[in-house]
């Protein structure tokens, strides 16, 4: 498992990366490379001279391009051969323009390009100002590798970034994302367009799970927290998208020393290939040597693991990539537990987890304005819990495999986007109560398939729409489901837009549910949603009501949970509330600040609930607070993160009532330190990070004893955090570094 200090693996990632300055370095020219990248960047407005953001910017035939961004501004590299190319300046609802430029010239300025509104397509009015789409794009929440590595009290994982946004309830026992109400299973994670089996490491009760990945893989990562597109699926409240970088920037080597471990990287660039390797080892004994812990450790967390990343571009607009990891997790330790065959000594538990993962993919232009993506993913997963003396055993296979097409050139009015999904899954599990003891084998076999259709069209000069339909059969559940989805989008002025999505959202029950019973059917949830976003000079505030119905929840009898009888589709439940984002990057110019709230009303039946009540995993208030500062003549950044949970609910057996007892409501303020400079004339990195800084007990809940003691009271241990606080003091280092990162420049 990769326990609360597991995650800093991924800051390592950082050093591979060389520094978040560095991301969008142009691929530097190593002594295999025939031809300097050439720099593009300029302005694009439409005919008034009003910047347009959302334009598509790119060289014919290739996917070296960019977006512009709310200025209307773009800035992108490219790695072709010196010589005459073309750059293609599109947007829906204008006319396209293809101007002729020369590579291999350094860098080439177009700061004045003008796009003119196409009447035919919009009829008798024009988008005039500003650029608006109702896509996950602009719905959704985006964020670089760098908020995710620089949010402190995040510790470089993806899903403690995540649970500083609006939308998100911090559960500290499970460290995973829940989102508006919804349980931690019904967010779904895509890497390059394909769902991950496993995005979390191993876990065991009461012991956060970290990401399996380093956010540095990714170009970003969009946060959609509902009413997402018809192109996802199996999710019932909210995806988190990523997208993997495509061909490595420079030849570099990266050394990391950190206080829990270190690891080694090796990244090669060719002309048209890149090979990244690394391997990674941590050992958290030391550091519980020196730092007191809540748990007793029997065997510290030990961790190895290592990964491989290659992507090749094929002819002069293909890409093919490939990534691949493994993961060995070990751990054992004693929980607090009240029951007394334990309350002197704790509950022992030990943990044993062994993971692969591949994800192929491959993407390129067809004719007639048509685009290929496609890919294969596959998982394996071996994870051993062993209860003192019970052993439970869960060996997840997976493949999905996927196929795209897109056609942005079908109309200057719409687009259209059509694709294919297969999954096959072979679970199975191992139990026995001691080891003595007869092993009761279960197991499930999936196969589904699922297709999607999904267009996004200009209705009026400011009016938007994105429609989808989405359709899947499950063989395991015998049941086959249709999901419509729409998004609305409508421009109230040049910096300022109102959108709306609705549809439905199914997804299979969960494994250890279908491991018991397959005569389930798909859960269910409709989504409904309204959001008003304002973008001035990088400042943008967000405000978006929101409203969740859950239909054919899975229950069952807590009494016989082996029974496959007492299993059925028959719980429901609401969520709604408002989530508000102020994020500001240009009031003070070294400064990123924001300001996220969230207000949760929920109430659901499901699982073993006798009735319906709030779920233990959902507060119904919460706020982050997060500051990241660059002191310029110092190389220095300094960030904090304050975060606010109002109590959550727990089931306590000494009172009348299910889920009636509220615990304290949750604080902590996190700070983190980077310096950046050069040693030995190598790039470094040294951070040093404290979460907790005002030493605040937080409590996550309360494990009682199974049966009464002599006064008929069920006794009590508090759920807490591994520690206090957590220290963590590292080195990164980045060798043969070529791409100059200017150290008095804010990074971005």
């Amino acid at each position: 498992m990769k326990t609360p200090i597991l995650p800093l693996l991924l800051l390592l990632s950082a050093a591979q990366a060389a520094t978040a300055q560095a991301q969008t370095a142009s691929a530097a020219k190593t002594h295999q490379s025939a031809t300097a990248p050439t720099r593009l960047h300029g302005t694009v407005r439409d005919a008034a001279g009003q910047p347009l953001p959302g334009v598509n910017v790119f060289l014919k035939t290739t996917f070296d391009g960019a977006s512009t961004d709310s200025l209307g501004r773009f800035d992108f590299r490219s790695d072709r051969a010196a010589g005459p190319a073309v750059l293609v300046v599109s947007f829906i609802g204008y006319v396209p323009q293809e101007l002729l430029v020369s590579l291999g010239e350094g860098s080439i300025s177009l700061p004045n390009i003008r796009l003119k509104a196409n009447p035919a397509a919009l009829g008798d009015v024009v988008v005039t100002a500003g650029a608006f789409e109702a896509s996950d794009t602009k719905r959704g929440t985006l964020l670089k590798p760098l908020d995710i590595v620089t949010t402190a009290g995040a510790l470089g994982d993806v899903a403690g970034a995540l649970n500083a946004l609006p939308g998100t309830t911090r559960v500290g026992e499970d460290g995973k994302l829940f989102v508006r109400g919804g349980a931690a299973s019904e967010t779904k994670y895509y890497i390059d367009g394909l769902p991950v089996q496993t995005p979390y490491g191993g876990a065991v009760p009461n012991v956060a799970a970290r990401g399996r990945f380093s956010p540095f893989l990714f170009k970003g990562l969009v946060f959609s927290t509902g009413g997402y597109s018809a192109e996802y699926g199996q999710a019932l409240s909210a995806v988190v998208v990523q997208n993997s970088t495509d061909l490595a920037p420079e030849t570099q080597s990266s050394v990391s020393l950190m206080s829990v471990g270190g690891s080694l990287g090796r990244t090669r660039r060719w002309d048209r290939t890149s090979v990244a390797v690394s391997a990674d080892y941590t050992n958290l004994a030391p550091y519980y040597n020196l730092v007191p812990q809540n748990l007793g450790w029997d065997r510290a967390p030990l961790a190895l693991g290592g990964s491989l990343k290659v992507a090749h571009k094929v002819g002069e607009a293909g890409m093919l990539k490939l990534y691949s990891t493994y993961s060995r997790q070990r751990l054992a330790l004693r929980q607090p537990d009240p029951s007394p065959a334990y309350a002197a000594d704790g509950h022992p538990v030990a943990l044993a987890n062994d993971n692969a993962y591949l994800n192929a993919t491959y993407r390129a232009p067809l004719r007639r304005g048509w685009s290929l993506n496609t890919g294969l993913a596959l998982t394996v997963d071996d994870n051993l819990i062993r209860p003192d003396v019970q052993s439970v055993r869960d060996l997840d296979q997976s493949a999905v495999a996927r196929l795209v097409l897109t056609n942005d050139s079908a109309s200057t009015w719409f687009n259209l986007k059509v694709g294919l999904e297969g999954y096959a899954q072979r679970y199975r599990q191992q139990y026995q109560s001691s080891a003595e003891a007869p092993t009761l084998a279960l197991a499930v076999d999936e196969q589904r398939g699922s297709g999607f259709a999904e267009s996004e069209m200009v209705l009026s000069h400011r009016l938007a729409a994105r429609v989808g339909a989405r359709a899947e059969y499950s063989a395991l559940l015998n049941q086959f489901n249709a999901a419509p989805r729409l998004g609305l989008a409508y421009k109230t002025g040049e910096h300022s837009q109102f959108s709306a999505a609705w549809g439905y959202f199914y997804q299979t029950p969960t494994t250890d549910l279908l491991r018991v019973s397959h005569a389930l059917n798909f859960e269910r949830a409709e989504h409904y949603s309204l959001l008003f976003e304002r973008t001035v000079q990088d400042r943008t505030l967000r405000a978006e009501l929101y409203q969740k119905n859950y239909r054919q929840l899975v229950t069952y009898d807590r009494a016989n949970v082996f029974n496959p009888a007492g299993y059925q589709n028959a719980g429901n439940g609401y969520a709604r509330g408002l989530d508000v984002l102020f994020r500001d990057r240009s009031t003070f110019k070294m400064a990123d600040y924001w300001v996220s709230y969230g207000f949760l009303d929920t109430r659901r039946q499901y699982r073993a609930d006798p009735v319906a009540a709030i779920p233990t995993f959902a507060a119904r208030h919460n706020l982050s607070v997060v500051g990241k500062y660059y002191v310029a003549r110092m190389h220095t950044q300094f960030g904090f993160t304050y975060s606010y949970g109002s109590g959550r609910r727990y089931f306590d057996p000494n009172r009348a009532g299910y889920n009636q007892a509220t615990l304290p409501a949750y604080q902590d303020l996190s700070l983190n330190v980077s310096y950046l400079t050069h040693w030995f004339k190598q790039f470094t990195i040294v951070y040093v990070s404290a979460s907790n800084v005002l030493n605040r007990q937080n409590i996550y809940g309360y494990t009682f004893a199974g049966t009464p003691d002599a006064s008929g009271q069920f006794r009590s241990a508090a759920v807490l955090p591994p520690a206090p606080r957590m220290l963590f003091v590292g080195v990164f280092i980045s060798i043969n570094k070529t791409t100059k990162v200017d150290l008095d420049k804010r990074p971005d």
